[in-house]
């Protein structure tokens, strides 16, 4: 494609030019920064697309981008491999999708909150793919907090208790980039690198260490807060909640999947999990997901906000990553990863849906969608393949993950994980059909109108296109994912895994 070996660059480069410039040309025209950074996003996703066409010619062999050509460990690196071309992908595609699901909340913004809110949009795009591409242990960590810094931002702009919501995001999610920084104070004095590759081969003398130890705990600690896994969850169900309706969509897709796969990238590809060190923090691992799959479900049944119960589900469905990382073979990383990619597409898709109900008639509770089919029709079909997906009803793409979940933890031997997973989906089941009924069976509930639908379809075409668009993701990710699995997930898997 148009970029070819710089592709891996412009991924991250293109979207941070566009934010820096966007508050300059806003102020030129209102709507011009915005767009100025949907285009970069468009060039984001073109440079996924040609990075990950790279990948595949070359057979999987991980891609090297050295910055300034100067070369590891001296130098910093973007790795380009098939799983971590697919999640960009994912979050370039998720992010182009949903800014122009935002425009019609900021109708009648000036230009400097036109102009801020979509600086942050790009900024935190930003941070998403240069978390997920970069092969330096500190540029990481600067790509976190650049995306942490915006993803506050976005949150507090929600509305009068969004602050709030926000300001507590702020203080645990500093707590859980200290604990980051600590990782890599102990990662380098053992090995006097922070490039990963060169960290993985230097490493292995330390393994059995107790600075090793506190090493793995720290990032443990760091993503499990930034990723949400219970217990280190109580910044999230706010954030989501209340967190600005046009950027909820990406927020809730992505912001907590890539420290998921950081996390998996840490412990599969740099430390490995063949020793006692990572075989106790597996079991650990395993038991904050089971817990999180169990609580997560149950207080999302108990909620009435439609908002609030799709963020407790989120702490359930990360818990089904944590657990295809907690078991430790084949089966369970790919149904780790496709989780990951499949959540942030159902995700997204009931935040959006959730954002028009908000955007039309400015209701969140349950049981106030009575008739909502037939007002707000795509997003009512939407809504079902979500519903079917979340459930892991065929041939939704939720269905393979936990069918890869379950393989892994037959495999394993680990039968309690089965249990737990039917569990889930059992309620699943009775909290996401409830929205269901209430939209296609319950009697036509009076609502005010805060905007009249601008089109037959009940919402403006901005927000229309976007839900229709993940709602197929949903259904595509489905049916295309063996080939997901057989052409990307598998020639991408860690070499520690088919020993």
């Amino acid at each position: 494609m148009i970029f070819g070996v710089h592709s891996p660059v412009f991924i991250v480069l293109l979207p941070l030019s566009a934010s820096l410039l966007c508050l300059a040309f806003s102020r030129l025209h209102r709507h011009l920064g915005g767009w100025v950074v949907q285009l970069s996003l468009l060039g984001a996703f073109l440079s996924s697309v040609d990075s990950m066409r790279q990948v595949l010619d070359a057979g999987g062999k991980t891609i090297h981008y050295w910055m300034g050509n100067w070369q590891p460990p001296i130098g910093i690196e973007f790795a380009i491999d098939p799983l971590n071309t697919a999640v960009l992908c994912m979050i370039t595609f998720i992010s182009l999708v949903v800014s122009f699901y935002s425009k019609p909340f900021l109708e009648n913004e000036d230009w400097l909150h036109y102009g801020g809110y979509y600086t942050l949009y790009g900024l935190l795009t930003v941070g998403l793919c240069g978390m997920t591409v970069t092969g330096d242990v500190f540029n990481m960590y600067v790509y976190l907090e650049i995306m942490s810094l915006a993803g506050y931002g976005l949150i507090a702009m929600g509305g009068h208790k969004s602050m709030v919501a926000a300001f507590r995001y702020l203080l645990v999610g500093t707590i859980g980039a200290s604990f980051y920084l600590l990782g890599i104070g102990f990662l380098y004095a053992m090995t006097g690198s922070l490039n990963m590759a060169d960290i993985s081969e230097r490493i292995v003398p330390f393994v059995h260490t107790p600075l090793f130890a506190f090493a793995v705990a720290c990032f443990l600690v760091a993503f499990g807060i930034k990723m949400a896994l219970f217990p280190l969850h109580g910044w999230q169900p706010d954030s989501y909640t209340y967190s600005h309706p046009g950027a909820a969509g990406l927020i809730s897709g992505c912001m907590s999947k890539v420290p998921a796969y950081a996390m998996l990238r840490y412990f599969f590809y740099v430390f490995g999990i063949h020793n006692t060190v990572m075989q106790s923090l597996m079991n650990v691992l395993g038991i904050m997901g089971i817990c999180g799959i169990l609580i997560g479900s149950v207080m999302a049944l108990a909620q009435y906000d439609f908002r609030r119960m799709l963020a407790y589900s989120s702490v359930a469905q990360l818990g089904y990553i944590a657990v295809g990382m907690a078991l430790g073979n084949i089966h369970g990383f790919v149904g780790a990863v496709l989780h990951l990619i499949n959540h942030a597409f159902m995700k997204c898709c009931l935040f959006l849906v959730v954002g028009g109900i908000t955007y039309r008639f400015g209701e969140v509770n349950l049981y106030r969608l009575g008739g909502l089919n037939k007002k707000m029709p795509v997003s009512s079909i939407a809504v079902c393949l979500a519903v079917l997906s979340m459930v892991g009803i065929p041939p939704t793409c939720g269905f393979f993950s936990k069918w890869y979940l379950m393989l892994g933890a037959y495999e394993s031997q680990q039968y309690i994980h089965i249990v737990v997973l039917v569990i889930s989906s059992l309620l699943n089941a009775v909290y996401y059909f409830r929205i269901v009924e209430q939209m296609f069976v319950q009697r036509e509930a009076s609502l005010t109108e805060l905007h009249e639908p601008a089109t037959k379809l009940g919402l403006p075409m901005n927000m229309v296109v976007p839900i229709g668009i993940t709602g197929l993701g949903i259904l595509l990710l489905g049916v295309y994912s063996s080939t997901l699995v057989n052409r990307i997930v598998e020639i991408g898997l860690p070499e520690v895994l088919m020993r």
